[in-house]
């Protein structure tokens, strides 16, 4: 049997999901369907013959009025508008209805749909909420908190802070957003560059910089960037800036000091040196085994400034940690070692490869660790073994020796169960080195004391 698509279409409105509805020029409803019970509660009888604007919220109700007369007054075909409509239990709902023209020929009156858009506009409610706290927020800190699109080529949200530190207007970083880099230093661009390409391409980045021409670039900010990654793509970049001024200008000085103490202190410990070598060979045997005691305890004091030159180094530069194969690294380290002290015997079980992010300074500590079980061999020939193992999340290197358990105040400083401020007393400042370039690269120490002997195991995260 052919069925007419006018016969159907009653049907199809009371199936709609739709609210669907018919207004005269007086705004009545003419008609309702039935998808007004479960979204207003009310049965489509109650509405028919009921103006339209008495179940509008009051404050919502001029710009539906609005909407409306445009379509009747104009003749447009349609228009568009959010409000609240009252249900029958007294709750408000929010609908987003269209106002539709048809000709007179097909329908005397103006059809409306709606449909609910309660939970949209409290989720909008909400995320505007976020963001106006979130300005909030950041217009009290002194950081500059800022978000760019994937390319740099858009601006997303900056602070107030920006002005101040940079120089520069936020207008002027809106209008142009690749003006950023009109601050910064000219030879420090292209540094900040490659970090901005890296960033796009989804890693985590960290940089210092000059900046600010006004103060002929005397200011210097820390920037850290993180890619928001959607959907296996970088969709946008946020970070923040702080400026670090002081710091640096603390940092330099220590520097100067630094530089100045170990200059003097390698001057005057030569001319100690000189003389008890003098003594040594010259002297009477009580002179010389004296001269002997001083000689070495020079030596280590020497020893001591090149180890402290390494923390200072490594606490004032800031590395990064980086992806490094630790492989090479190791077997340098055993080589340096072997030199040194050629009668040791170490055993190796590598891996082709076990990649790690850490400082570029690990070698110094795979070294100093290797050294110090060399050092403390008190039977004989020193006889040690290096494992590298890499697992999921993580590169386990193993160092194992055969000497007399090593003091708790030492393992105590490896581990950082040690405070800075207690009495310390150990064999020199190569185990904080250790301690410090493990801790900034995010890693952990262990430690296993055997009558056989010990076992410290350094556990760096993996790299790509």
């Amino acid at each position: 049997m052919d069925v007419e698509i006018g016969d159907l279409a009653p049907v199809l409105l009371e199936h709609a999901q739709d609210k669907i509805a018919v207004l005269d020029e007086a705004y009545t409803y003419v008609y309702v369907n039935q998808a007004v019970r479960p979204l207003l509660e009310y049965e489509p009888d109650q509405l028919v013959g009921t103006n339209a604007s008495e179940y509008v919220h009051p404050d919502d109700r001029e710009a539906v009025i609005e909407q409306f007369e445009r379509v009747r007054a104009t003749g447009e075909l349609s228009a568009t508008v959010r409000y609240r409509h009252a249900t029958d239990s007294g709750e408000w709902v929010w609908l987003e209805s269209r106002f539709t023209s048809l000709p007179d020929d097909i329908l005397d009156g103006y059809v409306v749909s709606s449909r609910d858009i309660t939970e949209q506009v409290a989720a909008e409610e909400d995320r505007r909420d976020a963001e106006s706290r979130l300005r909030t927020i950041a217009g009290t800190v002194g950081d500059v908190l800022w978000m760019f699109d994937d390319e740099w080529a858009e601006l997303l949200f900056v602070n107030p802070a920006y002005e101040d530190v940079f120089g520069q207007s936020i207008d002027a970083l809106e209008a142009n957003p690749h003006s950023f880099l009109e601050p910064i230093h000219p030879d420090d661009v292209p540094c900040v560059e490659d970090a901005m390409r890296r960033a796009s391409a989804g890693e985590s980045v960290n940089v210092e910089y000059r900046i600010n021409p006004e103060t002929d670039y005397s200011r210097w900010v820390w920037v850290q960037a993180e890619p928001i990654v959607e959907d296996g793509d970088v969709d946008r970049i946020v970070g923040f800036s702080r400026d670090i001024t002081d710091r640096r200008r603390r940092e330099r000085q220590l520097a100067v000091m630094d530089n100045l103490l170990r200059h003097n202190l390698r001057n005057d410990l030569s001319v100690i040196l000189g003389n008890a070598e003098w003594i040594a060979s010259e002297g009477d045997a009580p002179s010389r085994e004296r001269a002997e005691i001083i000689r070495q305890q020079g030596q280590t004091l020497l020893e001591s400034a090149d180890k402290q030159r390494e923390i200072i180094d490594l606490l004032t530069e800031r590395s990064v940690p980086e992806s490094i194969d630790l492989v090479p690294v190791v077997t340098d380290a055993i080589g340096t070692i072997q030199d040194r002290y050629p009668d040791a015997a170490i055993e190796t079980t590598l891996p082709d490869s076990a990649v790690a992010r850490v400082l570029h300074e690990v070698q110094l500590a795979v070294t100093e660790l290797l050294e110090n079980a060399v050092q403390h061999e008190s039977a004989g020939t020193p006889e040690l073994s290096v494992t590298v193992q890499c697992r999921p999340d993580a590169v386990d290197v193993a160092i194992q020796d055969s000497c007399p358990p090593i003091p708790e105040v030492e393992f105590r400083v490896l581990t950082g169960d040690w405070r800075m401020n207690d009495v310390y007393h150990t064999s020199g400042l190569g185990l904080w080195l250790v301690y410090w370039v493990v801790d900034l690269s995010d890693g952990h120490i262990s430690f296993e004391r055997t009558p056989d002997g010990n076992t410290i195991t350094v556990t760096l995260p993996r790299g790509q």
